[in-house]
């Protein structure tokens, strides 16, 4: 085979080669990215759940399907050839879920999830069948509030009570104590209510007289939640130390002082009626007078 046929053979391979390359990764090597850790919301959040094609393509003409496995439809949302198909979409998402044309324009199909409920937890996968890319992206719920205290009298000892409802999932409860005398600690109660979602108390009992700075603790780890609320009881006395609000119930015996009313009646020799009626009718408006 002569130099020059051996060239032009060298020039086609070469040329057969770019053009195998550029094949692949306009047509075939698209990737769907996701993110790598569990995307955390709390009941009521607009969020997105990340999800963005690699290389940046125009993805608003292109067909993007968001669905649940676990759901029956499975459709989340939709996008169609720049349509919504709302008609194919679970009605548990009605109204909640959309894309950014922006955003589409350089390849993140990225979905918008409004007013985030309970139910929504889950792993939602994101596909463009055109390049047969998707990935996964799992969406955790939560819900917290801050834990309240409670005080109570009883004889020779203080009881105090943490409180806190609407958790999810389900949390921890500690007490951290400053250091003084052994106090008990009753186990956290934890009840779920109709709503899904939890409420937890826990007690400790210490005696009266001695100083106790305490922190009621709330946390759920899988969702990188803590709330807590301060309190300092110094003998009989106690004071809140955070801005959080703790309820106060002081159970004492109330010592009724029944005070008599005394009525100097003055008697007209004449009319004989006593002067003190307005008096009378003062303290006791439902009282009736007879003349």
């Amino acid at each position: 085979m002569s130099p020059m046929k051996n060239k032009h053979l060298l020039v086609l391979h070469h040329v057969v080669a770019v053009l195998l390359f550029l094949t692949q990764t306009c047509g075939g090597q698209h990737q769907m990215i996701g993110p790598t850790q569990p995307v955390v919301a709390m009941i009521g959040d607009d969020i997105m759940l990340p999800c963005h094609l690699e290389p940046a393509v125009d993805a608003v003409d292109l067909t993007v399907d968001w669905s649940r496995t676990d759901l029956k439809p499975r459709s989340v949302y939709v996008r169609r050839e720049g349509v919504e198909l709302l008609t194919e979409q679970n009605p548990l998402y009605t109204g909640r879920t959309s894309l950014s044309v922006n955003k589409l324009q350089c390849g993140d199909v990225s979905l918008k999830l409004s007013t985030v409920q309970l139910s929504d937890a889950g792993t939602y996968k994101c596909l463009v069948p055109k390049f047969n890319a998707e990935t996964v992206v799992t969406l955790a719920v939560g819900s917290v509030s801050s834990p309240v205290i409670e005080l109570t009298n009883v004889k020779n000892e203080m009881v105090l009570e943490c409180k806190s409802n609407g958790w999810y999932p389900e949390p921890q409860m500690l007490w951290v104590y400053s250091e003084g005398k052994p106090i008990s600690v009753e186990p956290t109660k934890i009840v779920r209510g109709s709503d899904g979602l939890y409420a937890v108390s826990s007690k400790v009992t210490v005696e009266k007289g001695q100083s106790y700075s305490f922190t009621c603790k709330v946390q759920q780890k899988n969702i990188s939640q803590i709330k807590e609320t301060h309190i300092h009881v110094s003998g009989d006395l106690f004071m809140v130390q955070s801005n959080t609000a703790v309820h106060i119930t002081i159970n004492l015996t109330v010592c009724l002082i029944s005070v008599g009313t005394a009525v100097i009646l003055i008697w007209n020799v004449d009319k004989r009626k006593p002067v003190s009626s307005n008096f009378m009718v003062l303290f006791y408006p439902n009282l009736k007078l007879s003349s």
